[in-house]
């Protein structure tokens, strides 16, 4: 699997912002099929740092109602990321 296909984009929430601070880990939306490898390589690659450990889990898809239809959303792929100690993820800092 192509390093840019593993990585879907990056999630942003308080929760995941705390965790960032306080553990030096980033989370992503990755591909289904990516594994833990597959994702390590990726972030060792584009963003040129040391990843410690890589935890995946599959997120299931809310059920939703629009009048009569019931439908689902796709299910998804979260990967949690942790770095070595003193390194981070440029993309992630900053703001406006």
């Amino acid at each position: 699997m192509n390093h840019l296909e593993v990585l879907k984009s990056p999630l942003l929430t308080e929760k995941l912002d705390q965790l960032r601070e306080e553990q030096l880990t980033y989370a992503f939306k990755v591909d289904r099929r990516a594994t833990k490898f597959d994702v390590k390589a990726a972030i060792e690659r584009i963003f040129k740092v040391h990843v410690e450990d890589v935890r995946t889990l599959t997120v299931r898809g809310k059920n939703k109602r629009a009048g009569n239809t019931l439908g689902q959303r796709p299910n998804w792929k979260k990967a949690l990321i942790r770095l070595r100690t003193g390194e981070k993820l440029d993309i992630f800092e900053g703001g406006a």
